[in-house]
């Protein structure tokens, strides 16, 4: 493995500085327990030992210090270990208020994400930016890797009317750019025009994957272990909106799909020609039975397979999704089902960020049009993207 050690996340640089542009300013720390040294010390008690004016705690998904499972609700609190307010973004309100904002001169962000826009820290970096804005706050993006290289981008961006809380701003399933970057982006194209100042990582660059940075892997949230399920996450997400189950409740979600009334066998022979169809290259599938200990299908016994990425460079997740899906679909189509929900769109519509994926593939559309309708317009974003680039 080409390891470099020498990469250095944006904390760690501000630290070089005695975090210098903090100094004299009353801060809100937006982190949870990803926002660690190289040293995998808090980001909240070292910027505190640096001397920086922690005045709040904004906390996403998962809260700030990463306990909550997916999708829990989580209340305002006082940090125990320093006494200081905690606000949280995943509860009651997604957007901090007027009131959770005053006495401070700056907003910072120290949280690392997933590359995928379904990945809902980066819309509390997104809604906390637009606040800085409305309230003539400093903005610091204390930058990290994208986990899953800046180099490739990844299926159709998000349909206008879409947009929530696991998709919106027209992104792709798997954008290319740092938080940094992605903030840069957004502050100029949804014309906030804060006054954003992102703390670059050293060293990075953007063919790098995450355990090329010599930076040691936090689990960024319940769900994503490893950087092995980060690689197949972009697509496999899309399960979710189904009655597959994605692997939650195992030790490898996302990376195990199955469900009780699936025939592995039938599924991994006709899965393998749909995937070499399609020129999905990168990763073959291994034939799993599993008993999920939360989520769907809770106790009992699932039957499927888990997909094992043996060239991360050249495998294309959410092609290799779509396909697998659509697969799932064909061949069982009096067990399979999408996930209902109370909202006006169904969950797949969210994550696909467009009806047609559904609609396509429930109309038996052939597999060549789903693939094209899912990866349109990806190129066109990846060329726009390099105008905010901060890394080679």
């Amino acid at each position: 493995m080409n390891r470099s050690p020498n990469v250095l996340a944006g904390i760690d640089v501000l630290l070089e500085s005695g975090a210098a542009p903090l100094k004299g300013l009353r801060v809100g720390l937006v982190t949870n327990h990803t926002g660690v040294t190289r040293r995998l010390e808090s980001s909240i008690d070292r910027l505190l030992q640096a001397g920086v004016n922690l005045r709040a705690l904004f906390g996403p998904e998962h809260g700030v210090r990463g306990d909550a499972q997916d999708g829990q609700a989580i209340g305002h609190s006082v940090d125990p270990r320093t006494g200081i307010p905690v606000y949280s973004l995943y509860g009651e309100t997604r957007r901090p208020s007027s009131e959770m904002l005053e006495g401070l001169d700056a907003l910072v962000c120290d949280i690392q994400d997933a590359g995928v826009r379904f990945y809902t820290y980066i819309y509390t970096m997104a809604y906390t930016l637009e606040a800085a804005a409305k309230h003539g706050l400093k903005y610091f993006v204390l930058d990290r890797p994208n986990p899953i290289t800046g180099t490739r981008v990844e299926g159709a961006p998000i349909e206008a009317g879409i947009s929530s809380f696991v998709g919106d701003y027209g992104l792709p399933f798997r954008y290319g750019l740092t938080l940094g970057e992605l903030a840069r982006c957004l502050n100029e194209t949804r014309g906030w025009s804060a006054d954003l100042e992102v703390i670059a990582m050293r060293g990075w660059r953007r063919n790098m994957w995450y355990d090329q940075t010599g930076l040691p892997w936090v689990m960024p949230s319940p769900n994503l272990p490893t950087l092995e399920t980060a690689a197949v996450y972009p697509g496999a997400v899309l399960f979710e909106g189904t009655n597959v189950s994605e692997g939650r409740g195992t030790t490898r979600p996302f990376e195990i799909i199955g469900a009780p009334w699936i025939d592995a066998a039938a599924l991994i022979e006709a899965a393998r020609e749909s995937l070499a169809a399609a020129g999905v290259q990168g990763a073959i599938l291994r034939e799993t039975h599993f008993i999920p200990t939360h989520g769907k299908h809770r106790g009992e016994a699932c039957h499927g397979f888990q997909i094992h990425v043996l060239d991360r460079d050249r495998f294309e997740p959410v092609k290799a999704a779509v396909v697998l899906l659509k697969t799932i679909r064909d061949l069982f189509p009096g067990e399979f089902s999408w996930r209902a929900s109370e909202r006006p769109l169904w969950p797949v519509d969210l994550l696909a960020g467009t009806k047609a994926l559904r609609e396509m593939i429930d109309q038996g559309r052939p597999l060549e049009d789903v693939v094209e309708r899912m990866t349109q317009g990806a190129d066109a974003f990846a060329r726009e993207r390099e105008a905010y680039f901060l890394y080679p």
